[in-house]
């Protein structure tokens, strides 16, 4: 299986802009430009792309685990915090976060947290990322 991708970026660092495309149709020329990415102007940025995939894929993830264990999920609802520092080496993503609230019936806060973690361990976008991954996980 293979996912792509495009991106396209004209003129400098600070002033230029760029754009964002995907097959599947959400990102489709999506805007993205220094302002997006270091400081607080509209558009997307490579790391909330990246947060978006962590939470996403951890969600599957851990339905999955749930669901090996006869657990389906009312809902999971995932939020991951990706930090961005600048190191010696230059810009680089040294952790990402992932806070996630389940309602599954029939599960207890143990059975809960044991899926959690595997879920993370086993989740695509949590091995590709190279930074220190932590989690909280509650069942509501």
């Amino acid at each position: 299986m293979q996912r792509k991708a495009s991106a396209m970026w004209k003129g400098g660092l600070k002033d230029g802009k760029g754009t964002i495309s995907a097959p599947g149709g959400v990102l489709n020329n999506t805007q993205y430009s220094f302002t997006s990415r270091f400081e607080n102007g509209p558009g997307t940025n490579p790391e909330e792309l990246i947060a978006a995939a962590h939470a996403a894929c951890f969600s599957m993830a851990l339905s999955a685990q749930l669901g090996g264990a006869n657990l389906t999920p009312e809902s999971i609802n995932t939020n991951v915090t990706l930090t961005m520092e600048k190191l010696d080496s230059g810009w680089t993503i040294t952790a990402s976060h992932i806070d996630v609230v389940g309602k599954v019936p029939g599960a207890d806060a143990a059975t809960f947290q044991k899926y959690a973690e595997a879920a993370e361990k086993g989740c695509p976008v949590s091995k590709v990322l190279n930074a220190k991954i932590s989690m909280t996980a509650k069942l509501e």
